[in-house]
């Protein structure tokens, strides 16, 4: 059984038609029950730890980012990951850098010293088969790409119920009537 955990994403629907099909027979997470989606910092904190408090400071913290205007419009890959790359990708460092500093959590527990925005389209260790699926990806999201998009809100999942599930939506910005 998978660790208990929770993360802070920025939920893409407007890829959810390119990456879906994809996303469903190379990417685990999705799965799981987590959408097309970019993330902001995961793992988060164990969610028996969210309570009223970490939720409030989370609003404060998103209150001073404005909604981010961007685009996913190049393939890119690590290792074992291939990815539709956001731009501009900076806002998206700056917002998880801020919630890494104010929660001293680290993104991907510090594995890696860069923070790259991305979303992924399919996640596995065999090298050849992640190129066999970058090559059918390609042409199709060609026919599609660039998807504009704009992030107004964090969305905060976690999987204390066997599947990711959202728990709290977090707007950019100031909040209405604030």
């Amino acid at each position: 059984m998978p660790p208990i955990e929770s993360a802070l994403i920025v939920v893409v629907p407007q890829a959810e038609p390119l990456v879906r099909p994809f996303r469903a027979r190379h990417d685990p997470s999705a799965a799981a029950g987590v959408p097309a989606h970019i993330t902001l910092l995961y793992p988060f904190l164990a969610p028996d730890v969210v309570d009223a408090r970490v939720l409030e400071d989370l609003r404060e913290c998103f209150s001073g980012f404005t909604p981010i205007s961007f685009a996913l419009a190049s393939i890119r890959r690590f290792p074992d990951v291939l990815y539709l790359a956001p731009d501009p990708d900076e806002p998206f460092r700056q917002l998880t850098r801020a919630i890494a500093d104010r929660f001293q959590t680290p993104p991907y527990r510090g594995r890696w010293p860069d923070i790259i925005p991305h979303l992924s389209v399919a996640q596995l260790a065999d090298e050849a088969q992640l190129e066999r699926i970058a090559c059918e990806f390609a042409p199709v999201a060609g026919r599609m790409l660039p998807i504009a998009a704009t992030a107004r809100d964090v969305t905060l999942m976690d999987n204390h119920s066997g599947r990711w599930e959202v728990c709290a939506t977090f707007g950019l910005g100031p909040a209405q009537g604030a």
